[in-house]
Formats: structure tokens, C-alpha cells, sequence
């Protein structure tokens, strides 16, 4: 097949193809006549690829995925590992969100008249239900 016609097939852009070519997360096609070559193989890749995607795993955690991956090894596995590392990343972002909503909350009821009432607020205030910045 032709860049074109798997582009077609998948969904996605040939220049798509050309980056996850060079990013490494498709192997480098046969060339004829100058021309990419594809067989039914990428479309699969390009399948599990996007399904990745829509779980939130960035291109590097997809990388794990396809890197050093023979016929043999269970890809079951690599998604298992990759799926739980993803959930606490998520569970803790879906905290962070909370706390980021319940401050906003507050911060919709303030009523203060200028900018250094609200910093005594905040300064008298601070850390009791904070967003912590760093992630952490």
C-alpha cells in the first residue's frame, strides 16, 4: 500500500505517518521507485497507536509499547504496566482538579473591595486547601 492509501484507511494524515515513522513508532517501510510501501501490518500498529492515544498516553509511553516488541512478547502486558502507571497519574490529577475547583469556589464568593484585602485573606489562609503546584 501507499502512504496515501493507508492514510486513507487508518484515518490520519501521511504526514502523520511520515512523523510516527521517524519518531520511531512505525518501522521504515520497503521503498520502491522511491515510493513508501506498507503492508496490512501498519494498519494494526496505527490502530493500537490511536486506541493509546485516546487512553492519554503520550507518544513516549507509546513508544514502550512498539519498542523492541517481537510477535511473541505479550503486548497484553506492556499495556497492563503502562495502563496502571496511567491511572495514578490520572487519579492524582483528578485530585489536584478537585482541590482546583474548591478554590475557585471560594474565590467566586469574595467579596473583597482591593487587592490587599484579598492578599491578608489569602496570606491568613494559606495552605489550609491549597492546590499543591508541583504535582507532588
Amino acid at each position: 500500500m501507499t502512504i496515501g492509501q493507508v492514510a486513507e484507511q487508518a484515518g490520519v494524515r501521511a504526514s502523520a505517518i511520515r512523523f510516527y515513522e521517524q519518531a520511531g513508532l512505525l518501522p521504515r517501510p520497503v521503498r520502491s521507485s522511491g515510493q513508501r510501501r506498507y503492508d496490512e501490518t501498519v494498519l494494526d500498529r496505527l490502530a493500537v497507536l490511536d486506541y493509546a492515544k485516546d487512553c492519554g498516553f503520550t507518544l513516549a509511553e507509546c513508544k514502550k509499547l512498539f519498542q523492541d516488541f517481537s510477535d511473541t512478547a505479550p503486548i497484553s502486558r506492556r499495556v497492563s504496566g503502562l495502563a496502571a502507571q496511567k491511572i495514578v497519574e490520572l487519579d492524582a490529577l483528578a485530585h489536584r482538579i478537585r482541590v482546583m475547583k474548591e478554590v475557585l469556589a471560594s474565590a467566586q464568593r469574595c467579596r473583597c473591595i482591593d487587592l490587599q484585602e484579598c492578599g491578608r485573606k489569602i496570606r491568613g489562609n494559606r495552605g489550609a486547601r491549597r492546590p499543591n503546584r508541583t504535582g507532588e
